[in-house]
């Protein structure tokens, strides 16, 4: 470790492997320019700046062309990049983070689980109960705890995915057909089209996605949470009387207060701040055990409150067995299930992969390599499982896969860097514990849930308590949406609005008024097909998101607002997996260019940011990270710490 005095708090690694591999890049084409003397012609620097950008063209052409499909090899190659860390991925987990995160994922999984499982329940005449969902949940964890390439991402049962299997229960069974069959063979050709993709590295298209599709799909799964709620809050005075309806209005209403004001809390100055991380990490938890507990004080124990129905323990919600008879069924209709299943495929493309990125998001310091290809081939083997089981399709959560990174996180108190703020410190995240036991544990946990003594608990726990979660989900990802960032930027006094905010360095403001119109845009028609029947299709509303985004919007906004007002959603270092981020060759060619038409220094070398000037840390304590050993060469070095 370096001594206190030097730098530590640095920016992302991949963003200075990038910058030093452009340099060595264009130092290794033209040496000679770049240790040119100061008193160097001005024609020399153009003839060098020239130069680079044909070197940066060239290089780009001689890329593969993307028609030219080497199969397997996206496979092969991230099996090939994590392999090596499967071991670490255990050793790692020896970390005290691990528990609050396990605990913490674990509520913020099942929770919303069992209330969809509650709109399945009455929505496919209980062909998904409280137990199907569960065992859905069991089955993401156990297999991409074990064996994905991005343990990280926790995988479950979806909104999205809940309006897919209502809607297909809608079309079908006016039909005479079996429900439960038909989802199975839904599974069964969704695992052929997963594997297609992941053989012919279909996942490449990632490149394309930015956080504008992304910050839209949010958008809409947010608001799905808050309608779900509303739902449930409805349904209650037919099932359960005007007074009991009245209560869990009420009920929801204080949970979402109290978990919004605990989470606030958490990331407050109040109190110490051991106090403040028990109340960000358990906050929540405590808030639904304690209002599952409220409603039987004084004379609310004389109310009727509706309940989460919940059956026999691991056994299906129906009488019938775990495996589904998929043979019972018309031989029209299993080649009726292929476009549903290409629906299904298209979600879970663009659903999972999406959850995997914002899990692997740019603010997040990951160490470890990604495998989008070798993650969308397991997924289609769990599609494929739990269709055969009889249970809805579990893929990538949001939010859950980001707050579970989120939760990873081991920050460190620095200085700011910012002019205006001279002498204060913040907080940031020194590194994420990188492992597969809290996913694993927390699938675990979870599958101790339907057991019986725990289905029992489960059963107290009031609708009102459900639609609160509910909406505190929703307004959390809504809080943290780019979408609604814009919006709060949009609103703000401009004369009180941070100079630091990145938004004030475009000059059209109306640039983003329509950044912003073309995003609500968006998320309303995706989120009005899903109130039709034709909601099977919204997956295709999602996806065409992707081309508006890469091919028509440099047409209508410039480089530099584009670069202010989306950004990839993972580093490259994420991205290798599928050969990078569209358009970043482009723009690293720009900086290669504009930075040879740059003045050198005395020595004829490119003046940059030295070391000495990166902040300095202020109180350098690792929060709970001292059992967590740096081994990665790409790992930032620190000043000896204490475990906060």
């Amino acid at each position: 470790m370096q001594a206190s005095g030097s730098s530590t708090h640095r920016k992302t690694s991949w963003q200075s492997q990038r910058r030093a591999s452009l340099r060595s890049a264009v130092s290794s084409h033209a040496p000679s320019s770049y240790h040119s003397t100061h008193s160097a012609a001005p024609a020399d620097t153009v003839q060098e700046g020239q130069r680079r950008t044909s070197t940066a063209t060239s290089s780009h052409s001689s890329q593969p062309k993307w028609w030219r499909i080497r199969l397997f090899r996206g496979m092969i190659n991230d099996v090939k990049r994590r392999a090596p860390y499967y071991w670490s991925d255990w050793t790692d987990a020896w970390d005290y983070r691990i528990v609050p995160a396990t605990v913490y994922m674990y509520f913020a999984n099942i929770l919303p689980a069992l209330a969809f499982s509650l709109d399945m329940f009455e929505k496919t005449n209980q062909s998904y109960g409280v137990n199907e969902v569960l065992l859905a949940s069991v089955l993401g964890a156990v297999v991409f705890a074990l064996l994905a390439a991005q343990p990280l991402v926790i995988v479950g049962v979806t909104g999205p995915i809940t309006v897919f299997n209502y809607t297909v229960y809608d079309i079908i069974s006016p039909r005479g057909t079996p429900y439960l069959a038909f989802m199975c063979w839904i599974g069964i050709w969704s695992l052929v089209m997963h594997w297609l993709l992941a053989i012919t590295n279909a996942c490449n298209g990632l490149k394309y996605v930015t956080r504008f599709s992304c910050d839209i799909f949010g958008f809409y799964v947010a608001c799905i949470y808050l309608q779900k709620g509303i739902q449930v809050l409805t349904r209650q005075w037919a099932s359960a009387g005007e007074t009991s309806a009245y209560l869990a209005i009420m009920v929801a209403l204080l949970v979402l207060m109290a978990a919004w004001i605990v989470g606030e809390l958490g990331n407050s100055n109040l109190f110490q701040r051991y106090v403040r991380k028990f109340l960000e990490d358990y906050g929540t938890p405590l808030v639904i055990v304690f209002f599952t507990g409220f409603v039987h004080f004084g004379h609310m124990r004389d109310v009727d409150v509706a309940v989460l129905p919940t059956s026999k323990s691991f056994f299906p919600t129906l009488d019938r067995p775990w495996l589904v008879h998929f043979w019972n069924i018309d031989v029209g209709d299993i080649f009726l299930a292929i476009p549903f299943a290409l629906l299904l495929t298209i979600l879970f493309y663009f659903d999972h992969n999406v959850s995997s990125l914002i899990a692997q998001g740019t603010e997040f310091p990951l160490r470890k390599p990604a495998g989008f290809h070798w993650d969308i081939w397991l997924l289609g083997l769990t599609t494929f499982v739990a269709g055969l089981l009889g249970i809805p399709f579990p893929n990538g959560l949001i939010p859950q896969a980001p707050f579970h990174t989120a939760a990873l996180c081991v920050t460190r108190q620095v200085a700011d860097e910012d002019d205006t703020n001279k002498g204060k410190a913040i907080r940031v995240t020194d590194h994420v514990v990188e492992q597969r036991v809290s996913n694993l544990a927390q699938g675990l946990l979870t599958l101790g849930t339907m057991s019986g003594p725990l289905l029992i608990v489960l059963h107290l726990i009031p609708q009102g308590v459900m639609a609160g979660l509910f909406f505190i989900m929703g307004v959390q990802a809504l809080q943290g949406n780019g979408i609604t960032q814009k919006l709060i930027f949009l609103a703000q006094d401009r004369d009180l609005t941070p100079a630091s905010n990145p938004l004030k360095r475009i000059k059209r403001r109306s640039a983003i008024w329509v950044f912003v119109i073309i995003e609500l845009l968006g998320f309303g028609a995706t989120f009005a097909i899903t109130q039709t029947i034709a909601a099977i299709g919204f997956p295709v509303i999602i996806l065409l998101l992707v081309p508006v985004r890469s091919f028509l919007f440099p047409l209508w906004f410039t480089r530099e607002e584009l670069n202010v007002l989306d950004a990839p959603t993972a580093s490259p270092f994420t991205m290798e997996s599928v050969g990078g981020t569209h358009g970043m060759e482009e723009q690293e060619s720009a900086e290669v260019t504009s930075s040879g038409a740059q003045s050198s220094n005395g020595n004829g070398v490119l003046q940059g940011r030295s070391s000495s000037e990166e902040s300095a840390v202020e109180e350098n304590d690792l929060e709970r990270g001292e059992a967590y050993e740096l081994r990665s060469s790409m790992r930032r070095r620190s000043t000896t710490s204490r475990a906060d």
